[in-house]
């Protein structure tokens, strides 16, 4: 494939190679979902829950990483799963598709930026939190107001803390359950029968809890993202994808597991309803029930460090999304200019002026503002999955319909069509069932409604709306085109 050109010569630069693909998978997913709300899914699901919803929302993305890695390996594109929307399913979904992105990532580094306020209240309460948003928005802009290979250094080193710090956390809970290493009363198997334990709130809070432990999950789909600006996509796309999602897997499940053997979900510190500190993330709580106080310390450190990288990664992901919307006239024009150095800049200009509805919290509560933000997000974030499933089904039926050859795409899901169906069910129950108790209520509470699902209304007014002023037609197995893969 041919670099991506625009009307003024510049093009976007593959500058990222295998490892910078690896990590910014890491660095996207490993970041406020596991640091800062995988308490929460504790606390409300219980041990077995959370652990359990964790387990089923992997598999879930497992799935949809290899029918991802399948289209982006054979057609690596700045525009990813909006592009083979439209090419595979309809332009107007293909359209709704690359808006919802864009807008879920720019929301998302809103609530890293809500979630950096929160963390910077464990060392300094007395400084307004927006200030700080102010300050970590400036620095995400300027790494990626560079270029493609800063941004591409900066979360490699950013993802490689995180990474060495969840295994250094990993091996020193292991330790404390074991008693090797002084824990207090680390709780054990007692923390998984207590109370209503291990499955509090039985199966409709596992579906509660989906939409938070799914938000920890996104950002493994940058890969195919950051597709378009990596060498030999063909070779590393699937080669990244492979080894990123193992990893990942292994540490949100070891890592929750840990925490509830450490912390029993009564913890009035954990992110539940009625926690009144949110700054302290479960793995800083780890350490204090250690008394460990200066390794908490590190930890909250480390916690930002892994919260920038996270909105880092969003600025990179909804900046490009915008710019292949552009150039695929689907958006302003002046989007799909870039820099001499093949920076989109004006459509990074647009994403950070939505990541400023974390200031937000200078009018309302730090914490309430981070719950609303997290619910538009993770919707958000699951219709481009369901996205991604769809358009991986229809490619490979057409490809098929068509006599092609399979042996020749670069990758090929080894699930089909298990994997994209399997994936498209469960998203769709999360999606639907995440917060159904509240239409059950004597009394409807539309503002929590709204703010749970304004997502999925939003994508189809856009979807159909754009379809009634552009007329365009579901695209049929035999009207689809492979263009010959070339790396």
């Amino acid at each position: 494939m041919t670099q991506a050109t625009t009307s003024n010569g510049n093009s976007l630069k593959r500058s990222l190679k295998a490892r910078h693909l690896s990590m910014i998978a890491i660095g996207g997913s490993i970041g406020t979902g596991l640091f800062v709300a995988s308490g929460k899914t504790i606390a409300q699901a219980g041990p077995g829950g959370a652990l359990l919803s964790y387990i089923v929302v992997g598999i879930m993305v497992y799935f949809i990483m290899t029918s991802l890695a399948e289209l982006a390996a054979f057609m690596p594109t700045p525009g990813s799963f909006a592009t083979y929307s439209a090419e595979y399913v309809d332009e107007s979904f293909g359209f709704a598709m690359g808006l919802n992105y864009w807008y879920n990532w720019a929301v998302t580094i809103a609530v890293d930026l809500v979630s950096l306020q929160l963390v910077m209240a464990y060392w300094l309460p007395y400084i307004d939190g927006w200030k700080w948003s102010a300050l970590f928005l400036l620095v995400m802009f300027w790494i990626n107001y560079i270029s493609v290979k800063g941004f591409g250094e900066a979360e490699f080193w950013f993802s490689l803390i995180k990474v060495v710090t969840v295994i250094i956390f990993i091996v020193l809970g292991v330790l404390m359950i074991f008693g090797i290493l002084n824990g207090g009363d680390a709780g054990g198997w007692k923390n998984w029968t207590i109370g209503e334990a291990p499955f509090v709130g039985g199966f409709s809070a596992m579906i509660g809890v989906a939409m938070i432990v799914g938000f920890s999950f996104q950002g493994t789909e940058l890969v195919g993202i950051a597709a378009g600006e990596s060498q030999d996509p063909g070779k590393n796309i699937p080669i990244a994808i492979r080894r990123v999602f193992w990893r990942i897997l292994l540490f949100y499940v070891l890592a929750i597991l840990i925490i509830s053997f450490l912390i029993p979900y009564t913890d009035p510190r954990l992110l539940s309803n009625d926690t009144t500190d949110i700054a302290v993330s479960p793995f800083t709580l780890v350490f204090q029930h250690a008394g460990l106080l200066s390794a908490a310390t590190v930890m909250n450190a480390v916690i930002l460090t892994a919260v920038l990288s996270a909105g880092n990664s969003g600025m990179y992901a909804s900046s490009r999304m915008l710019y292949a919307l552009a150039r695929g006239r689907k958006a302003p024009a002046i989007f799909a200019k870039l820099s001499e150095n093949g920076v989109p800049r004006n459509a990074l200009y647009a994403t950070t002026f939505i990541a400023m509805l974390c200031f937000l919290t200078s009018l309302f509560e730090s914490q309430e503002v981070y719950g609303w933000l997290l619910s538009i997000s993770g919707m958000t974030g699951f219709i481009a999955w369901l996205g991604i499933a769809i358009s991986h089904y229809r490619f490979r039926k057409g490809y098929v319909k068509q006599g092609l050859d399979l042996s020749k795409l670069p990758y090929k899901a080894g699930s089909f069509p298990f994997g994209p169906i399997f994936a498209f069910v469960v998203c769709m129950t999360i999606v639907i069932g995440q917060d159904y108790q509240a239409f059950l209520a004597d009394s409807l509470d539309w503002k929590r409604i709204i703010s749970t699902y304004v997502g999925l209304p939003l994508f189809v007014t856009i979807w159909l709306g754009y379809k009634y002023i552009k007329r365009t037609k579901f695209v049929r197995y035999e009207q689809m085109k492979f263009p010959e893969f070339k790396e």
